[in-house]
């Protein structure tokens, strides 16, 4: 999402480091960047910052010579798990004919698809089975003459031979997924994953492990939930719906740990809004998709004892329920899979110019024929309401070819639904503006100092200064560096750089929160015990920094609110049950209003008072200065400073105040030193005048390298 320098860059002068965020956290691991230099060979090397997950570095040697140099980088995500590689090249003078960076491949692995439409299916499968049974086949066909499960035993028994299979197969597609991503991390084949232990490392060291592991929890959970069913079907029958429904209830949560590990996870836009969106999305699909499948599986046995109107009617009962709850999941599979896509597709042309837009193209056009089946048995459930469709009515019949069609175009929405979630997202449109970050040079002794502010922005940066003498590295005992924003008349803290090798100190700070003017102070020891002082001013932008996330649009807006309607529907027989359950009454209606009134305007109230308070705190201690300091405290000031404080403070020096002066020094702002120079500060006297406002600043930074002595 941002590259320093820029891929395609040519530079003036070799950069000291090369550095890249990305808008989603990659696993430390299993990333890493390699800098190859104008020979081919690796001249650099480094990986996530310890810092900040998001971010990758190599520290580059000094005195690279001109050419150009490509950078490989290998990207682990940590939200889904895709590995990517690709390069990027920078040039320092010319840039060599023919070279260029190479994307990354965004085509989906195969064995990728495979685990995740294996995985997938069955646990959708699993879903639609239970919930099934609670939803649609006990109250259509359910009794207590058949006291395990209140169904048929022959239509346990199929119930139970489908679950068995559904747990067999996402056992193995959960194996199948960890060896895998294992096979993807180490880059080794499936043998040397499992022989090297690499699969175990893993499955405890990143977030896929983590979230595998919860599943595989929840996953061996259901099974002994579903063995206890088994196991007690003749000696406590009634324990068996309390089983399945359970179950039921558990892989709703399996099926969130999907969502904890997809895409979703790692959107720009609202991540946790978007993997409850996703979970919705797959707990509607998993009832309409593995629902379905698992009626017609369960229809054969079910309807094999009864013929002509008995089977019709029988049939109809449960098709019925299953055809109003289905069409309330279409709606929501609808709503939530537009918001999802307007997470990743930034316009139209992203459909048929990228592969993911390719894949989510396939998997809408198979979903529109699943609708369409849907719908037309819809229409066969209500003759009379639709006559205008007799002829369609008529030839699906007793629905037993429309139903495994249906059936068969499920399973392929499965297919492409594990296509789409094998394949990368695209990278947003909005990450691809590159600003250079703000760097700039200047002399101090006989020594210059550069500093580099990454990325240069609001938000936490890194702060680079190089120090060289004649081109050559210089080592210095300690660098030190503080960002100072002068229109607030606010210092932050010393930090102490740490040295990166060949004349480069580093160090991290959040200071910079704001656009508008901001200093940067050096103060570099030398040798000899002497401190020199290097200064930069900088125009910070919003324009520099990272940005990690997006601003919701109007689309976003309608399409949620469209999710929200939905549910709404769905649960609007749920809300007027409980409505109707509600005593009602006039007097107690009027309590209610008025008591959740007053909850709410005193929260209101609370919410103003504590951000009043808040804001009220923050003027008190840092309130907006009276006068600003506009002298940079470079090292001409800091000597003209000196020389003034020699001849205008005359009797500081010998002042027993002074002691004290320096004492408050840090924790003094720059208004009140420069009213201590104008107007004195206890037994101090003021400077002598005439002293211009200049003048005075300059006195003021000179004060400020008091704090060094502390």
């Amino acid at each position: 999402m941002r590259a320093l320098p820029p891929d395609g860059a040519v530079l003036e002068r070799p950069p000291a480091r090369v550095q890249y965020w990305f808008s989603e956290s990659l696993e430390p691991e299993f990333s890493a960047v390699n800098v190859r230099g104008p020979d081919g060979t690796i001249i650099a090397s480094g990986g996530v910052s310890p810092d900040n997950d998001s971010l990758m570095s190599a520290r580059l040697p000094s005195g690279l010579p001109q050419g150009t140099y490509i950078v490989e980088l290998r990207l682990a995500f940590a939200s889904d798990g895709h590995v990517l590689t690709e390069s990027q090249v920078f040039s320092v003078g010319a840039a060599a004919d023919g070279i260029a960076g190479i994307r990354a491949n965004s085509a989906a692995l195969p064995l990728e698809v495979l685990w995740r439409t294996l995985l997938l299916s069955s646990l959708l499968l699993l879903f639609g089975v239970y919930t099934l049974y609670a939803l649609v086949l006990l109250p259509a066909w359910g009794s207590p003459d058949h006291p395990a499960g209140l169904l048929p035993p022959r239509v346990m028994r199929r119930l139970n031979t489908v679950v068995l299979w559904a747990f067999v197969l996402a056992f193995a597609g959960s194996l199948l997924a960890l060896l895998q991503q294992t096979m993807v991390f180490y880059g080794v084949d499936a043998a040397q994953a499992i022989a090297s232990g690499f699969i175990n490392t893993v499955r405890t060291s990143t977030r896929f492990g983590d979230v595998w592991n919860m599943r595989m929890l929840f996953l061996t959970l259901a099974a002994a939930l579903h063995a206890a069913s088994l196991y007690g079907r003749h000696s406590q029958p009634e324990s068996v719906r309390a089983f399945w429904v359970a179950n039921a209830w558990l892989f709703a949560l399996i099926l969130g740990t999907l969502s904890v590990a997809s895409h979703a996870a790692g959107s720009p836009l609202w991540p946790w809004l978007a993997m409850t969106n996703d979970w919705l999305h797959l707990l509607a699909v998993g009832f309409w998709v593995g629902g379905l499948a698992a009626f017609v599986l369960v229809l054969p046995p079910a309807l094999q004892p009864y013929t002509g109107e008995t089977r019709r009617l029988a049939l109809l009962a449960a098709l019925r329920r299953l055809s109003r709850i289905a069409t309330l999941c279409v709606a929501v599979v609808i709503t939530t899979g537009i918001y999802a896509s307007l997470n990743w597709l930034y316009s139209p042309a992203d459909v048929t110019s990228t592969t993911y837009g390719t894949a989510l193209l396939l998997k809408v056009l198979l979903v529109g024929l699943l609708v369409a089946l849907g719908a037309a048995h819809h229409l066969a459930l209500r003759p009379r309401r639709y006559q205008r469709f007799g002829a369609l009515i008529a030839r699906i019949g007793d629905f037993g070819l429309t139903l495994r069609l249906e059936t068969a175009s499920a399973a392929l929405v499965l297919g492409a639904v594990g296509l789409l979630s094998a394949t990368p997202i695209p990278k947003p449109a909005f990450l691809n503006t590159q600003v250079a970050a703000p760097a700039a040079t200047v002399s101090a002794a006989d020594f210059s100092v550069t500093q580099t502010l990454l990325p240069g922005g609001p938000g936490i940066n890194t702060y680079e200064t190089l120090l060289q003498r004649g081109g050559q590295p210089v080592e210095s005992p300690s660098v030190r560096v503080q960002m100072v924003r002068p229109e607030a008349d606010w210092r932050g803290t010393w930090h102490l750089a740490e040295s990166a090798g060949d004349g480069l100190y580093v160090t991290t700070g959040d200071e910079i929160d704001a656009q508008g003017l901001w200093w940067t102070l050096v103060d570099v020891t030398q040798a000899d015990g002497s401190v020199t002082r290097a200064a930069f001013a900088w125009s910070i932008t919003q324009d520099a920094a990272v940005q990690q996330t997006r601003a919701p649009q109007l689309q976003h807006l309608l399409a949620l609110a469209a999710v929200l309607a939905v549910l709404l529907w769905a649960l609007y027989p749920a809300l007027m049950r409980f409505l109707r359950w509600l005593d009602l009454r006039p007097e107690l209606v009027l309590i209610a209003v008025l008591a959740t009134g007053a909850v709410i305007f005193f929260a209101v109230i609370g919410y103003n008072a504590i951000r009043d308070n808040q804001l009220a705190a923050a003027a008190r201690l840092n309130p907006p200065p009276s006068i600003v300091n506009t002298v940079l405290p470079d090292a001409q000031s800091l000597a003209r400073g000196a020389a003034l404080y020699q001849q205008a403070c005359l009797g500081w020096p010998q002042n027993d105040d002074l002691r004290f002066l320096r004492r408050d020094l840090p924790a003094m702002r720059d208004q009140a030193v420069f009213a201590a120079v104008r107007d004195g500060w206890r037994a101090l006297p003021a400077c002598a005048a005439p002293l211009s406002a200049q003048q005075r600043w300059d006195i003021v930074n000179y004060l400020r390298t008091f704090e060094r002595e502390r």
